[in-house]
Formats: C-alpha cells, sequence, structure tokens
C-alpha cells in the first residue's frame, strides 16, 4: 500500500510540473522577445499614444501625469512623434542619428532597434489611428517596473485568468486525489474492523491493505482484538470450569439437607439450593451456547409454547396469574432451531413474567410466523431498564428472587439461532419481551446448519 504522504506529494508535484509546462508554453508562444527593452517600448509607446492629439492638421502631445512623470524619471529622454506629414520632437539635442527618415511610412507594429552609431536603441512603434498613421519613435526612457508590471498586468489579462484556472483545476484535482487515497484507506480500516465479530474478535486487520501512516493505528487495534479475544476465552472456560466444579458439591450438599430434622430449616435449605443448582445449570447451558456447535432442524414453535405453558400452569394459578396463549396464523410454525433450546429461552421468558412482573395479572403468549412474544401487563420496567436487564445478574424487580442468568442466556440462544431477543416496556403499561427468529420455515427434508463456536 502507497504512503499518503507519498500519494499526495506525488499529486501536488504533478500539479506544479503541469502548471510549469503550460505557462512556459504560453510565455514562449505569446512572447518569444519579451526583454526589458521591449516591454519599457511598448509603455512608453502607450504613454504617447494616451498623451497624443491629432485633431485637426495639429500635432499636439499634451503633458499628462503620465509623460511628466516618464520625461522626470527620464534625464536623457527623447521621442520624435509623426502623423502623417506632421511631427513633434522632445529632447532632439540628445538624440542621435537614426536609420529611418521623417515622416515615418512602415508597416505597423513596434519593435527595438539600435541608432547608426550603435551606441544605444530606441523604440519604434507605428500605430492606425483613423485614416492616420501614428508613428513614435523613443530613446533612454526609463521606466518603473511597476509601471512595467501594471501593463503587463493590462494587456496579459486573458492569460493570467486562464493560468489562474488552469492552476486551481490541477491543484484541485490532485488534493481530490489524494483526499480520495486517505478517506479509502481509512474506509477499508473500518469496514475491516466492523467486520470483526465483537464475541468473538480473533480477525486481524492485515497490514497489507491499509496506508503506512495508519499501519501503527492497525496494529494497536490488532493488538487489542487479541488481548480481548483471549480475555473472553479465558472467561469462558473459567464460566464453564466452575460450574462443573459446583456441581458435584451442590449434590452432595443435597443429600446432607435430607439429614436435617428441622422441617422449616429443610424446606428453606433445599430452595436455597434448588437456586443454586439453577444457576449452575444456566451457566453450564451457556458456557455449551458460547464454546461448541449446534446443529438445528425444523421445529413447531406452537408445540413448544403449549408445553411451555402446561409446565407454568399450576405455578400461574398458585400466584393469581392468568397465562393465554393467542397465535396469528394457524398450523404449524416451523423454524429452524434446538428444540431443547428454545423451550430454555421461552421457559425463561414465561418463568421471568411470573416471578418479576410486579402487579401482573395476565401473561399472554403470542404465536407469530418466526416469533414468539411473552407480554404481561404488570409495572413494567424503568427508562433504561430494557438494557440492564440482559445483563448478567440483573434482574427486573429488585426485591425478586432469581438467578440473574435467565435472560443473558436467551440472549445467547437466540444469538446461536441468528434471530434476537427484544425487550419492549412502558412504566407502568407492562413488558414485552419477544423471540424473533430468521424469517425462514424449514423443510422437512432441509439439511443441518451448524453454528460456529462464538
Amino acid at each position: 500500500m502507497t504512503s499518503i504522504a507519498r500519494t499526495f506529494a506525488l499529486s501536488l508535484g504533478i500539479a506544479a510540473t503541469t502548471i510549469f509546462l503550460i505557462m512556459l508554453g504560453l510565455f514562449t508562444w505569446r512572447y518569444p522577445m519579451e526583454e526589458r527593452e521591449f516591454r519599457a517600448c511598448r509603455v512608453v509607446a502607450a504613454v504617447l499614444d494616451r498623451a497624443t492629439d491629432t485633431e485637426g492638421q495639429t500635432l499636439n502631445v499634451r503633458p499628462t501625469s503620465a509623460l511628466e512623470e516618464l520625461k522626470a524619471d527620464s534625464p536623457n529622454l527623447w521621442y520624435v512623434v509623426s502623423a502623417g506629414d506632421l511631427v513633434s520632437e522632445y529632447g532632439s539635442e540628445r538624440r542621435p542619428a537614426l536609420p529611418f527618415a521623417f515622416p515615418y511610412r512602415g508597416p505597423v507594429g513596434s519593435s527595438v532597434f539600435s541608432t547608426l552609431d550603435q551606441k544605444s536603441t530606441f523604440c519604434l512603434a507605428v500605430m492606425q489611428r483613423g485614416s492616420l498613421q501614428l508613428t513614435i519613435m523613443v530613446g533612454e526612457p526609463q521606466v518603473r517596473f511597476g509601471r512595467i508590471a501594471r501593463n503587463f498586468l493590462i494587456r496579459s489579462a486573458f492569460s493570467i485568468i486562464v493560468l489562474a484556472l488552469a492552476f486551481a483545476a490541477t491543484v484541485a484535482a490532485g488534493a481530490a486525489l489524494a483526499a480520495r487515497f486517505v478517506s479509502r484507506g481509512i474506509e477499508r480500516v473500518a469496514l475491516r474492523a466492523l467486520a470483526i465479530d465483537p464475541a468473538a474478535p480473533q480477525g486481524l486487520i492485515s497490514l497489507s491493505e491499509v496506508p503506512r501512516e495508519l499501519k501503527p493505528l492497525v496494529k494497536a487495534l490488532n493488538r487489542a482484538f487479541g488481548e480481548i479475544d483471549a480475555y473472553i476465552r479465558m472467561q469462558r472456560r473459567f464460566l464453564g470450569n466452575a460450574a462443573h466444579q459446583l456441581r458435584t458439591p451442590l449434590t452432595l450438599l443435597r443429600a446432607k439437607i435430607d439429614d436435617v430434622p428441622d422441617p422449616a430449616l429443610k424446606a428453606e435449605l433445599v430452595r436455597d439450593v434448588r437456586r443454586l443448582t439453577s444457576l449452575v445449570s444456566a451457566m453450564l447451558d451457556l458456557a455449551r451456547l458460547q464454546n461448541h456447535a449446534i446443529a438445528k432442524r425444523p421445529i413447531d414453535l406452537a408445540a413448544i409454547a403449549l408445553d411451555v405453558l402446561a409446565d407454568f400452569g399450576p405455578s400461574a394459578l398458585d400466584a393469581g396469574i392468568e397465562l393465554a396463549l393467542e397465535r396469528a396464523h394457524k398450523g404449524p410454525l416451523l423454524v429452524q432451531g434446538v428444540d431443547a433450546a428454545i423451550r430454555s429461552a421461552l421457559a425463561n421468558l414465561v418463568g421471568n413474567a411470573l416471578i418479576h412482573a410486579y402487579g401482573a395479572r395476565r401473561v399472554v403468549v403470542t404465536l407469530g410466523r418466526g416469533s414468539i412474544a411473552v407480554e404481561d401487563d404488570g409495572a413494567g420496567l424503568p427508562d433504561g431498564g430494557e438494557r440492564k436487564l440482559l445483563e448478567p445478574f440483573q434482574t427486573g424487580n429488585t426485591a425478586g428472587g432469581g438467578a440473574g442468568l435467565g435472560l443473558s442466556i436467551v440472549r445467547e440462544i437466540m444469538a446461536a439461532h441468528g434471530g434476537e431477543l427484544v425487550i419492549s416496556s412502558d412504566p407502568g403499561c407492562g413488558t414485552t419481551m419477544r423471540l424473533s427468529f430468521p424469517e425462514a420455515a424449514a423443510a422437512a427434508g432441509s439439511p443441518q446448519l451448524d453454528l460456529q463456536e462464538h
């Protein structure tokens, strides 16, 4: 990948070279004899032309401010102006012998000639003014640089404008190319970074795909992605190992509780052990979802919903909450998935509604094409509660019990199925939790699809 600085410098270099060649070509074409004497000749001829009056049968050179300035700056100035047979001279005592006779009748134009003695030069300018031919011969003029430059700018205004436009266009094109190169390099890095899975950021950005100036940033990003990936893998290993290590002590503890003589204490201990066992099982489920491939097959959401509601029926009656099932379509609602995982996800949502939906009197499970929604009419969640609810060890009701991993596992289950868990709530109006699956009805003969490790 080429350097940004090198590309920018190359673009400006091309622009400068192009401008130079254009200016050189115009200068060579427009001013092949452009020396200081020739430029001064044109300026003096223009001054005398504006000062000369040829009305009637007289020839008069008026003392204009420009002419007086020229005389003051040029102590050895002399000039001869002729119009037809009329002649007007200034500084004749300083004028050397000329190779032309008066009045001069030659072609229109201007040039610089040498005197007969070859010791000095003089300017000859011939202009057509109406029916008269105005001839000006000037020697020893001292023209200020500012007047020469001003005269040059006036006579060359069009060429200067063309050069300015060409310069602006060339520089703009070079800058646009450089900016486009820079933006495309940054865009490639951004797109490559966005393509990395946050749950498994083991993908690295190739250094050959980015400009040299961005390589330190890309190296830092790759190092950060590597550290994050190592931390995620370590966390997942710890989660799975901790859950496995806790199962055996809990089993032994449950066996020892049977020997407790106090029935009330025994019931309380059994309830606590069940909550711990549920937490360990949730941790194991989460570890399996994150670290193992899952084979999917066509399953019926309607059948799973009926089974889950039947399991929670007694609990709902004890809590005084009505459970209801609504269907938008008749017949089976097929999705690609894992039966046990989806049952666990829906059971988590229904159980969460029964336990944590404060003030709820009715929980409705709604089946749609590719989705299951669990809606309650409870107190709802406070502002921002939806996001916090998906964090591990967070519940919708701080006063309620629960392991706090249920909704995190539901989110992982849906991610493994290519879907998502969507939570919406209005304070005082209840909460809706929806399992949205990819929009596809699985055919009976569909091949199995494996989800890769996160």
